[in-house]
């Protein structure tokens, strides 16, 4: 078993990462609760998966298991759905002395855990992601939130889980597309901070190569978060540059009414920016290119097509980035060093 620690502090977390953790939940969970309840919230295809296993794992260890299934999808992370959760963990009774566990991928997770911080004014959770989206990264920093009709995860908070537990084994249950997502985020990572990291995954070209080093890569995705993390809890400052790919990438998801997904769509929000900064000369030639050789190796888009870019625009301006009249672009200097450049709004034509 590989563990990552989180240094926050009084709030500080380990992730675990091992091959069927996910049979062992109930063990695992006892490192940090030990009282009775648990609500599991999940959602149905996770659920038809592994929601009985997990349920009989649990209540082998003696906890009062209530799962709560939602829909699959993005449109799930709503006002409406929460709604639900909160009926539901009210007719458990849940109180702030128990636990609520995320099972499932980014949506799942992003859910939970805002319905975690809000309900009873905060009740502990954990995570254990089922993506490698939310193996990678949404799992992990406490960022938790839901979308409205303007945009997305405008209505959150930040909130850290007491564990993260991590079974690469799940991912080989994953369609390529949610594979793909996920190495979206993956890219990112390699983009604002490792060269060799982005050097290392263009050589990995087989879905068996992947899975060869899958617990590398997992490792060195949450390495590099946790960093950033630990320094800047509140995205006041560097955790920005998690952000990377995500003000353009979350616009497409809103507009295209998330038919792209989040990897997607921020694959094409990396692409897309970096040309254009290469084009203004702040980003090293050949950068656009490498990130577009990367994402057709693992067959993911990178051209953008038939999107309003006025519209486009609009939904940036309501990014979360956006301070005092100035939007805080993240960009590349070169592959591996990614910076925070502040612009006026006036100006953002230059880029978009």
């Amino acid at each position: 078993m590989k563990t990552v620690n989180v240094n926050l502090g009084s709030k500080s977390y380990d992730i675990l990462i091992q091959n069927t953790i996910i049979k062992n939940l109930g063990r695992e969970v006892k490192r940090i609760y030990t009282n009775e309840k648990i609500a599991v919230i999940t959602d149905e295809n996770v659920f038809s998966l592994y929601g009985k296993n997990v349920k009989d794992t649990l209540e082998d260890c003696h906890y009062n298991c209530r799962l709560i299934i939602v829909k699959p999808g993005e449109k799930s992370k709503s006002l409406e759905t929460l709604k639900s959760v909160y009926e539901q963990l009210i007719d458990f009774n849940l109180t702030r002395s128990d636990l609520i566990m995320a099972l499932g991928g980014g949506v799942v997770g992003d859910l939970t855990g805002f319905a975690a911080s809000t309900y009873l004014r905060g009740v502990d959770y954990i995570q254990v992601p089922t993506t490698l989206l939310a193996q990678i990264d949404s799992s992990i920093g406490g960022k938790t939130a839901v979308n409205i009709e303007q945009g997305k995860n405008l209505i959150g908070s930040f909130y850290q889980p007491k564990m993260v537990l991590i079974d690469p084994d799940v991912l080989e249950t994953l369609p390529d597309k949610f594979i793909k997502d996920g190495l979206g985020e993956v890219i990112k990572y390699a983009c604002i901070r490792d060269p060799k990291f982005f050097l290392f995954l263009s050589g990995i070209n087989t879905r068996d190569r992947l899975f060869d080093n899958l617990e590398h890569i997992i490792s060195a995705c949450l390495n590099i978060k946790k960093e950033v993390v630990e320094k800047d809890e509140f995205d006041k400052g560097e955790r920005m540059l998690l952000n990377f790919g995500h003000t353009l990438g979350h616009a497409i998801e809103k507009y295209s009414g998330y038919e792209y997904s989040h990897g997607e769509a921020v694959s094409l929000g990396m692409y897309y920016i970096t040309e254009r900064s290469e084009a203004l000369n702040i980003t090293e030639q050949g950068s656009a290119e490498k990130i577009k050789s990367m994402l057709i190796n693992f067959n993911i888009k990178y051209k953008l097509l038939d999107l309003n870019m006025d519209m486009i625009k609009e939904t940036i301006l309501l990014d979360k980035k956006n301070i005092s009249g100035n939007m805080n672009l993240i960009l590349l200097r070169k592959i591996g060093d990614a910076f925070i450049e502040s612009i006026p709004i006036k100006n953002i034509d230059k880029f978009f």
